[in-house]
C-alpha cells in the first residue's frame, strides 16, 4: 500500500484555493489539487507492507492519546523548491506551526523505530494546492508577494490518519485507512 500520515483540511480554505486557480489561469499551468483532497502530510511513507501499516496505526493511536486538539492558521503562499524553479505551490501555516512540527517529528521517530524509511528533509508545514508544470515566474512571484500575509483561514487539528494513495489517470485517490482523534484535554 502506498501511504502517508497526515490529515485532510476542512472546507474553510476551499474557496480561497478556487480563487487562486481562477486568478492564475493565464500564467500557472499544472495539476490543481481537488478541494476534497487538500491535506497536510506529516510523513510520506511510500509503499508499506501490511505489517508496517499495523505498526504505523499503533504509533498513531499512541500519539493521538498524547495530543489535544489545536488551532492552525493558514497564511501565505510559497513554492518548492524555490522561486527560480517552482514545482509545488503551497499554502503555509503561521499559528500552530511548532505543534505541527513537533507532531511530525514524533511520527517520524516512532516510524523510524518501527523500521520505516524516514525522509531526511525537515518538515515544513504546508498544504499543496498545485503541482506546477509551467509558470510565468514573474507573475507567480508577484502573486506570492500579494498573498504574503493573506489569511486563508483557521481550523482545529483534532486527528491524525494513515491515508492510502492510489495513483490513477485522473489523479491520486486518497482513502483514510484509519484516523485517530486527539484525546487529551487541553490544560
Amino acid at each position: 500500500m502506498r501511504a502517508f500520515v497526515g490529515f485532510f483540511t476542512t472546507k474553510g480554505i476551499y474557496e480561497h484555493v478556487e480563487k487562486l486557480r481562477e486568478e492564475t489561469k493565464g500564467y500557472v499551468k499544472g495539476k490543481w489539487v481537488e478541494p476534497q483532497n487538500l491535506h497536510m502530510t506529516f510523513q510520506f511513507l511510500g509503499d508499506i507492507s501490511q505489517e508496517q501499516a499495523v505498526s504505523v496505526l499503533k504509533n498513531l493511536q499512541s500519539l493521538a492519546e498524547k495530543y489535544s486538539p489545536f488551532k492552525v492558521q493558514y497564511r501565505s503562499l510559497g513554492v518548492f523548491p524555490d522561486r527560480k524553479r517552482p514545482r509545488i505551490l503551497w499554502i503555509g501555516v503561521s499559528r500552530g506551526e511548532n505543534k505541527l512540527k513537533r507532531l511530525a517529528n514524533e511520527v517520524a521517530q516512532l516510524n523510524k523505530r518501527a523500521g520505516i524509511r524516514v525522509d531526511a528533509k525537515p518538515f515544513h508545514p504546508h498544504v499543496t494546492v498545485c503541482r506546477i508544470k509551467e509558470a510565468d515566474k514573474r507573475k507567480l512571484g508577484s502573486l506570492m508577494n500579494r498573498y504574503k500575509n493573506f489569511n486563508f483561514g483557521e481550523e482545529s487539528v483534532d486527528r491524525i490518519a494513515l491515508i492510502s494513495s492510489s495513483l490513477s489517470s485522473i489523479g491520486p485517490i486518497y482513502t483514510v485507512v484509519e484516523e485517530f482523534y486527539f484525546r487529551r484535554e487541553e490544560s
